[in-house]
């Protein structure tokens, strides 16, 4: 299944993507999604729905984040090892965490507002793994059965907060709009391998980064359980598993969001988001 949420900024609806394409209303049969209503029970509950039956949305307008909200944004860091590389770094031996405030989660086509002191904001195309099962000590062979589904997400990132402020990475993460998420929340049963997609970031229409799933350090088996051995990983959680190389810091010379800015960000399978960058508000 693909599942979404169409409607202006605070009034979306839930919607299911049928297979010509179309959009359908949920919102008689599900209240939002978002927690347990992402859970694999709920999932299970929406599957036994005829589709058939479901209201065709004929203008859905705006496509925002497929998830209302998240108990949990989880990122890894430096999980490719040729980003690792371009960013001056070993690769790591265990999964880098860290989070984004879920304030940042943003619909997938809305603008990239770059915060008011910004200098190096930059771009980041991942794998997003959205948890339908709660988790907690659970092994690599059954972390996947955790899994509710997956999404596209762009980790946007503000170096100079990041990297050059001190402190942890979620100062650079945490922005309005740094967490696009979407278009759509694709059930697991439709990506057999999450280890075998190909993910991808234009800027300005030129292709800055182009690689696969196959090439991450931490599988998201593996880190699905790392990361159940120090929390608990609830329905709704959402993990960015990593970017490839290709990104702005890593450029020689290095190459920075300015407004105005188009980025089109893809993971195979999972849906295109195409976001204009553009200054906060003084």
């Amino acid at each position: 299944m693909k599942l979404l949420r169409y409607g202006p900024k605070g009034q979306e609806r839930p919607g299911f993507l049928d297979d010509a394409g179309q959009v359908r209303d949920l919102s008689a049969h599900v209240s939002d999604l978002a927690g347990d209503g992402v859970s694999l029970t709920a999932l299970d509950a929406i599957r036994s729905i005829d589709v058939a039956s479901l209201p065709v949305v004929t203008d859905p307008g705006r496509i925002g984040s497929p998830l209302a909200w998240v108990p949990n944004f989880l990122c890894i860091g430096l999980n490719y090892a040729l980003h690792a590389a371009e960013s001056g770094m070993d690769a790591p031996k265990e999964p880098i965490v860290f989070s984004k405030a879920t304030s940042a989660l943003s619909g997938p086509d809305d603008d990239i507002i770059l915060p008011r002191t910004a200098e190096k904001g930059d771009w980041e195309v991942e794998l997003g793994v959205v948890i339908g099962k709660t988790a907690h000590y659970v092994s690599e062979a059954d972390a996947l059965d955790h899994v509710a589904g997956y999404c596209t997400i762009n980790d946007v990132s503000e170096r100079s907060f990041q990297i050059e402020r001190g402190g942890q990475w979620i100062k650079g993460k945490s922005a309005p709009t740094f967490g696009p998420v979407g278009p759509w929340l694709v059930t697991a049963d439709e990506v057999p391998d999450p280890q075998a997609l190909r993910v991808s970031l234009t800027l300005n229409g030129d292709t800055v980064q182009d690689s696969s799933t196959s090439d991450m350090i931490f599988s998201v088996r593996q880190i699905i359980s790392h990361l159940s051995q120090f929390m608990e990983l609830r329905p709704g959680d959402v993990i960015a598993t990593g970017t490839p190389s290709g990104v702005g810091m890593g450029m020689k010379p290095q190459r920075f969001l300015r407004p105005g800015d188009r980025m089109t960000v893809e993971v195979a399978g999972l849906g295109k988001q195409t976001q204009t960058v553009v200054a906060a508000k003084a």
